[in-house]
Formats: structure tokens, C-alpha cells, sequence
């Protein structure tokens, strides 16, 4: 008997963090970026006003152009589908923890600047994904991974003067290492 070839959803997660982000760029040229500096984006603003916490999680939806988003899109499409395997539905805690911490760091500590893009979905799957094992303990490769990728972005944020929020990067990377070795304890 011949199988049959079949196409299927095997992150429906990821696919459905991907296929946001892209709906989000097409509003984003469709408005002239109104609605990314509406929803997709954070920045200094009043805790008083209630889209500041909209926009805490919606900055991961959000990314300034098209090579911004393919950039993110494809470490996320080649790192989700495996935590997803893994983590299932822990996967969302992961993303929207991801996006709460570095949102709030950010506005704390650089108001003055706009935020936005998935950057720390992806370095909180790097992390997560070296993490990702059957034993308990801290893997070597977690250790090589901290120490390499994120200390690769301490140098870039001391010697670069660059639109990119190595900032971000970091406490993504630390949601993701601490997230995993809690859902290891479990």
C-alpha cells in the first residue's frame, strides 16, 4: 500500500507566532507604520497609560522591515518546532515572559528609545533549546552557549553604537535559561 504525502502543522505555536508577526509587518506598510507605533512596538511611556502594557507584549510582533523579520522568523521556524516538541504549551509562558521582562527592562532603562522585533524570542529559544535535555543539572552546553552567544553580545552593545538592542538580547536569553531550567525542575 502506497502512503500517502501529506502536508501538516507541526508547531502550530510557532507557525502561529510567525504568521502574526507577518500579518503585523503588513499592517505596518499598510498604515505607514501607525499601527506598529500604536500596538508593535514600546517605549517610555506613562504606567499609567493601559497601551504601555499592550505594547509590552505586542513589541515582539512587530519588526522594522522585512529583513528584520526573516532574520528573526527563520531562528524561531528552526528553533520552535523542537522546544514546541518538548515544551508544548509552555512554549506561549516562554514567549509572552519573554516579551513582558525585556519590555519592562527596556523602558526602564532606555526610555528614549523604540523597541521592537522578536530578537528576544530568539535568544530565549537559543538558550532554552541548549537547555533542552533528559537529565537534570545545568548541560555544558548551556554553559558554552551563556557564555559564547551572550558574551558575543555584551562586546557588541560596548563597542557598537548600532540599532540593535543587545540589551534585549541578553535578558531574552536569561527568560529562556531561566524558564527552562524551572520547567526541568518540574
Amino acid at each position: 500500500m502506497k502512503k500517502k504525502f501529506v502536508i501538516y502543522n507541526n508547531a502550530p505555536i510557532t507557525l502561529g507566532f510567525v504568521l502574526i508577526c507577518c500579518i503585523v509587518l503588513i499592517a505596518d506598510f499598510l498604515t505607514s507604520g501607525l499601527s506598529t507605533d500604536l500596538f508593535f512596538c514600546t517605549y517610555g511611556s506613562s504606567w499609567f497609560n493601559p497601551m504601555t502594557y499592550i505594547r509590552l507584549i505586542g513589541h515582539v510582533f512587530g519588526h522594522a522591515d522585512i529583513e528584520h523579520l526573516i532574520s528573526n522568523m527563520l531562528y524561531i521556524l528552526l528553533l520552535g518546532p523542537i522546544l514546541e516538541e518538548k515544551y508544548h504549551d509552555r512554549l506561549i509562558t516562554v514567549i509572552l515572559t519573554t516579551a513582558i521582562v525585556t519590555g519592562i527592562v527596556h523602558n526602564i532603562l532606555q526610555p528614549d528609545y523604540v523597541l521592537l522585533g522578536a530578537s528576544g524570542v530568539v535568544f530565549a529559544f537559543i538558550l532554552l533549546a541548549s537547555i533542552t535535555g533528559k537529565d537534570n543539572g545545568i548541560p555544558v552546553t548551556l554553559i558554552l552557549v551563556a557564555i559564547l552567544w551572550l558574551g558575543q553580545e555584551v562586546i557588541a552593545g560596548v563597542q557598537n553604537a548600532d540599532n540593535i538592542s543587545q540589551l534585549t538580547h541578553i535578558i531574552g536569553g536569561l527568560s529562556g535559561a531561566i524558564l527552562g531550567l524551572t520547567f526541568k525542575k518540574k
